[in-house]
This record gives structure tokens, sequence and C-alpha cells, in this order.
């Protein structure tokens, strides 16, 4: 399954979640310009899973506040790579080439799961396009995944810009 969203500008608002069709099947919130807190909501409106920085890793969380994952950053000096520790589903591996905005999703034991890219889509320009492969990690979840890669990548790329 496919599945389109996007940041928005300064990480704030609300933006719809489509599928490959254009049909808005829920919808992510970015919390605010100074925070990287979001919301990632069902088509009817129930809010499904939550991600936010937590001692610099990012963490997904159910609708109800428990953990659910977490994402950090990996050391890699020629190519971008993340592990995601799912609870209850194990260790997955998220990795992009240097020069790349295509990512993989793997099994730590093997195997694709997901693979996302910035797109120019006619729906959405600029959006994620997530490409679900399994039903090994809910596709909701994997929304608030690839949004913390997108956070973390920005929060990584201000700091060297900062001279840090």
């Amino acid at each position: 399954m496919e599945l389109y969203f996007k940041d928005n500008f300064l990480n704030a608002g609300i933006g719809d979640i489509m599928n490959e069709t254009g049909g808005k099947i829920g919808s992510l919130d970015l919390k605010g310009a100074f925070g990287s807190s979001l919301d990632v909501y069902d088509v009817g409106g129930a809010k499904l899973f939550a991600g936010k920085f937590n001692w610099g890793k990012w963490e997904v969380t159910a609708a109800d506040g428990r953990s659910v994952g977490m994402l950090r950053a990996r050391l890699s000096f020629f190519s971008k790579r993340f592990t995601y520790d799912a609870v209850g589903s194990g260790m997955f591996e998220i990795t992009s080439p240097a020069l790349s905005k295509d990512y993989n999703i793997e099994r730590s034991s093997g195997g694709t799961v997901a693979t996302f890219a910035r797109t120019n889509n006619w729906m959405m320009p600029g959006a994620y396009c997530l490409n679900t492969l399994t039903n090994d990690l809910d596709i909701y979840e994997l929304v608030a995944v690839v949004m913390g890669v997108n956070a973390i990548r920005k929060r990584q790329q201000s700091s060297s810009n900062s001279g840090a």
C-alpha cells in the first residue's frame, strides 16, 4: 500500500495522509514550529500514534501513551542509518545511501518491510511516499517513524549548519 503525507512549513498544522488514489485515509497533526512532536489519526479522527523526541531519540507511542518503539540515528559515514526498536515486533534497520532521499526499512534479520522517499507526485509535491510491503508494522506507526527520520535529519542538518 502506498501512502502520501508531508511535513508542513515550520512543522505546524494538520495535513492529510492519502492513499495511492488520492483518498484521505488519515491525518497528521504537526504540533508546532518550535517543537517536533506529532499525532497520527485515522480517517475517522481517532488518534492512533504520536511521536516526539525523548532524550535525543524519537519515541513512538500508542494513543494511550504507552511506548511502542524508539528510533535512533546510527553513526555512518557513507549512508544515513537508523534503527527502530518496535516493542513486540523487534528491531528494524532504516538505511539510505549518502546522497539519496530513498530509504529502506528492513527487519534486522533481513527482508524489506517498507520503502519511503520524498516525491514530487501530482497529489502532494514534496511529500513522502511510503510503500508498505508487509504487515510487520502498522501503517500509521510507520508514518510516525518516517516523520521521526525527518525530524532527526532536520536536527542533524541544523546542528551541522550552526557549527556545533
